[in-house]
């Protein structure tokens, strides 16, 4: 087994939406989440899908990938993160965190993610547009894993990351940074 494992973090509200599930939202053929959860299987990596509930309709969209439940999502991120760090397998040595709403990134790009770990495997790596600015996802070694498992509120890992010297990833044009948060994002994606 690969000692890094990836962390999609899809138990938010989609409070954006007015009302609609983004991650339930067609995105070039399928949901948005399946899209996600469908590169980051094809790394056969290990990959983990934090959810509202085992009940909630995303949990159809996951595939094969571990279902982890997150009973306080309304906390924010850092509850996610939380629920999704604990569920890790024991050997785990780094976890790939990343957002669900993020429909350019490329199994080679969770490629290039895992290949920089393994490069330097107790650092942390996050991923850059091409003109490097930080974006998602980032790699967190095992040593930061009590860390991210003290996590509140909305911010996610911004308070793990202070202090940290970060290895910027370089990931293809806007891959890093395109998510889709309103109605809006969508359209405009689609038609790009």
């Amino acid at each position: 087994m690969d000692p890094i494992a990836i962390l999609i973090l899809a138990a938010g509200a989609s409070s954006r939406m007015r009302g609609r599930d983004k991650l339930c939202e067609d995105a070039a053929g399928q949901p948005l989440l399946s899209r996600l959860v469908t590169r980051a299987m094809a790394t056969r990596i290990p990959v983990l899908v934090t959810l509202p509930g085992p009940d909630h309709p995303r949990t159809g969209l996951i595939g094969g990938a571990g279902a982890v439940s997150v009973p306080d999502a309304q906390e924010g991120m850092g509850a996610s993160i939380r629920a999704g760090v604990a569920a890790l397998p024991p050997d785990t040595r780094a976890v790939m965190i990343l957002p669900a709403d993020m429909p350019d990134i490329t199994t080679a790009d969770l490629e290039t993610m895992r290949d920089a770990f393994r490069a330097a495997p107790d650092q942390v790596h996050r991923a850059t547009s091409e003109d490097g600015t930080p974006g998602h996802p980032v790699v967190f070694p095992t040593r930061l894993f009590p860390a991210l498992l003290t996590l509140r509120g909305d911010a996610g890992a911004r308070a793990v990351l202070r202090g940290e010297a970060i290895r910027l990833v370089p990931l293809p044009d806007r891959h890093a940074l395109t998510d889709l948060d309103t109605p809006e994002d969508f359209a405009a994606w689609r038609t790009v």
